[in-house]
């Protein structure tokens, strides 16, 4: 079993920084892809950033520029660095890993969830 567990949500005002952390634990052998989505008020849930294998990333347009994502694999984690914050990039973020575990399968694996919140 994988768990994941998301912090480094919160409050904030408009033009401020979070970084969000989601560290993975369980039976993990190898993790071969990080993604950070968000399901922001009245939108479907977007894939905001995504670390793959040989460390390339990829971002959703508008937050380009402003977001980072980063992982460190020897901890299990992914971080959403999340720079110049605006009420739209208020939300629920979600991280999202492909692990292999020690049964030799590789699945998805989700956070619960944390909140965002950006006052302007």
């Amino acid at each position: 079993q994988v768990q994941l567990v998301e912090s480094g949500g919160g409050l904030v005002q408009a033009g401020e920084s979070l970084t969000l952390s989601c560290e993975a634990s369980g039976s993990i052998v190898s993790i071969t892809g990080m993604r950070w989505y968000r399901r922001v008020q009245g939108k479907e849930r977007e894939l905001v950033a995504a670390l793959v294998s040989g460390g390339d990333t990829r971002y959703l347009d508008s937050v380009k520029d402003r977001f980072t994502i980063s992982g460190d694999n020897a901890k299990n984690t992914v971080y959403l660095q999340m720079n110049d914050l605006a009420p739209d990039d208020a939300g629920v973020y979600y991280c999202n890993i492909f692990a292999e575990t020690t049964r030799g399968h590789v699945s998805a694996y989700w956070g619960q969830g944390t909140q965002v919140t950006v006052s302007s």
